[in-house]
């Protein structure tokens, strides 16, 4: 079990673990973990081969413990330190009798209790009075007080943990949706601000490269350009009108001198 609780880990301090998955992992009781995991709220052990709970750790923040298909027989006493426990799976372990469950009284919070699969369900009226020595319990093997299914009801779809650790979780999610639309926020900014930088800047003469002072001599140039063109085309009109003029002449002169030769 210690092998694979440093595996689940992956580097980090057990403070920082909040669901633990030590499934399968081979071992007749608890090993490695310890009191460090104080927000730890998700433990799985099931398949693990436990014979006894001794030695369990204290988890402040537990509220959910699967135990399934073990081997054990009583000792429930040693979860004491887990005030939290909402959910608690025993199926499929050697639980015989409700003397074994009576220090499940403790857990005031404790909604959901699975005991499939064990001896103690032969008793008659076993649910009845699984119900009644557990006054908060809610849904039992999946089934509530009415024998309605626990997976039709609102309640089991998580509504009837919001009091628990469960909802640290919940605020952990929500700081993080925080953060992101801060995150979103500041990406928004930046792109107006880009925007509202391209809308004020200069005409196209600027994003093909062009200076201010570039652009003033540009126009001074055109106009040089415009006022040089409307000479040059003046200059040439006066030029065409003065050659009409003298092929007139010239033309009117050579009729004369015919009229004089006649």
């Amino acid at each position: 079990m210690e092998k694979r609780i440093l595996l689940e880990l992956r580097g980090k301090n057990p403070s920082q673990v909040k669901e633990l998955n030590l499934d399968n992992c081979r071992s007749t009781a608890i090993v490695g973990l310890t009191d460090e995991y104080i927000n730890l709220k998700i433990l799985s052990l099931n398949n693990s081969g436990l014979t006894t709970l001794k030695g369990f750790p204290t988890l402040p923040k537990l509220w959910k413990l699967e135990l399934s298909d073990n081997r054990i027989s009583n000792g429930l006493n040693f979860l004491h330190g887990c005030k939290k426990l909402t959910y608690l799976n025993l199926s499929g372990n050697k639980i015989k009798d409700l003397v074994t469950l009576k220090p499940l009284e403790a857990f005031e919070k404790l909604k959901n209790l699975d005991l499939f699969n064990n001896e103690v369900t032969n008793i008659e009226d076993y649910r009845s009075k699984v119900f009644a020595l557990h006054p908060s319990l809610k849904y039992l093997d999946g089934y509530d007080k009415d024998d309605k299914d626990a997976e039709d009801s609102d309640a089991f779809s998580g509504d009837s943990y919001e009091e628990n650790g469960n909802n640290d979780s919940e605020e952990d999610d929500s700081d993080d949706e925080v953060e992101e639309e801060d995150d979103e926020l500041s990406l928004s900014e930046v792109y107006n601000e880009n925007l509202e930088e391209e809308s004020s800047a200069s005409p196209l003469y600027e994003a093909e490269g062009y200076l201010d002072e570039d652009y003033d001599d540009f126009e001074e140039g055109d106009e040089e350009n415009d006022a040089n063109g409307e000479h040059n085309s003046k200059t040439q009109e006066g030029a065409n009108t003065r050659e009409n003029t003298e092929e007139s002449t010239r033309g009117k002169k050579r009729k004369h001198e015919d009229d004089d030769e006649n």
